[in-house]
């Protein structure tokens, strides 16, 4: 399974987009020193009565407790439109994907009578460990953003960074995957520690606008969903071929994601082909493994069943997670190109 390492570097090369006047969003407190007023409450000498006198004090106050507030760097590009037309359009692209999808990939649904209360059993836990571990990543990198450690991996050496990222996260996935699931604590710990390195690496993306990051999040969720529904209705094992096909398209995405490292700058053209490969092929690319890993579980519900194997809901929701980040960075990075054209 693919994670986020298949481009060493996306997520520092895509925060070069926003532009500089971001940082114009952090309330300015600490002006330059106020000059000396001549005319002010205390100083004035030559005061013509009492409206004079009122005019100085107050431009006396105001000069004193002047603070800037200004919001240049998001323009209401991202606000156009109302709530409720924002929610339509959400629920009709929601709606539209499903039918389609339906249309194209469901054509031939369970024949067996639905989906039995063991399969739908397990499915359910994976779903509740994939949001509980999506939502354990979501607050650690936020919290982290806050307390400056994204300014400090961004500072650091990047291939020191991806060294220690693919160790922690590969180790701890690896760890949590190959621990019983009899033994919780070292299970949950393990795959905890696998949120947070999830989390510590993903913490730049919070420089990007709450909105971005809310709309891609809803794109997410959206997509994922769909998807979803489509392989847990879909008839048995129908897409579990995907995984030699899936393959062979991740090896393609990493390839152009590896592309800016290897080709000179002066092909514009040939990096402009890869950055698209690595942003919308990888989004067909885990779209399809998020089909292939919904049916992997009911397959896998099914050999428990029989006793074939355990029950292992955590194993299952890291393969959904890695899906979800995937696509949720190349979500980021599609709306983040497409607010910087409007400007």
């Amino acid at each position: 399974m693919a994670s986020v390492f298949q481009r060493p570097f996306a997520i520092t090369a895509a925060l070069r987009q926003v532009p500089k006047a971001s940082s114009t969003t952090i309330r300015a407190f600490h002006n330059t020193p106020l000059q000396a007023s001549r005319n002010t409450f205390f100083t004035s000498t030559k005061s013509t009565g009492p409206v004079s006198l009122f005019a100085q004090s107050r431009n006396a106050f105001q000069s004193t407790f002047r603070r800037s507030y200004q919001q240049t760097a998001f323009q209401p590009t991202l606000n156009e439109g109302n709530l409720t037309q924002r929610l339509i359009y959400g629920g009709a692209i929601f709606g539209g994907t499903l039918i389609a999808i339906n249309l194209i990939f469901n054509r031939e649904t369970r024949e067996d009578g639905g989906m039995p209360p063991y399969e739908r059993s397990y499915l359910n836990e994976t779903f509740l460990h994939t949001g509980l571990g999506i939502g354990i990543i979501g607050v650690a990198a936020r919290a982290l953003h806050m307390n400056g450690w994204s300014y400090r991996l961004m500072a650091a050496n990047p291939w020191a960074v991806l060294g220690i990222g693919l160790v922690g996260s590969i180790g701890t996935m690896y760890g949590a995957m190959a621990t019983a699931p009899e033994n919780y604590v070292q299970k949950y710990t393990l795959w905890g520690a696998f949120n947070l390195t999830q989390a510590a690496l993903l913490s730049p993306l919070m420089f990007y606008h709450p909105a971005i990051l809310a709309r891609a999040g809803l794109y997410t969720v959206g997509m994922m969903g769909s998807i979803a529904f489509v392989g847990a209705t879909a008839k048995q094992e129908k897409y579990l071929y995907l995984g030699g096909p899936l393959l062979a398209g991740v090896a393609i995405v990493a390839l152009s994601g590896l592309a800016p490292m290897v080709i000179p700058a002066t092909a514009a053209r040939t990096l402009m082909w890869s950055e698209k490969i690595w942003l919308y092929g990888g989004l067909a690319v885990f779209g399809g493994f998020t089909l292939y890993d919904v049916q992997k579980v009911l397959h896998h519900a099914r050999m428990s069943e029989r006793g074939l194997m355990k029950r292992d809901p955590v194993n299952e929701s890291i393969s959904l997670e890695l899906d979800f980040i995937n696509i949720f960075i190349r979500m980021v990075q599609i709306l983040a190109m497409q607010n910087s054209r409007r400007k």
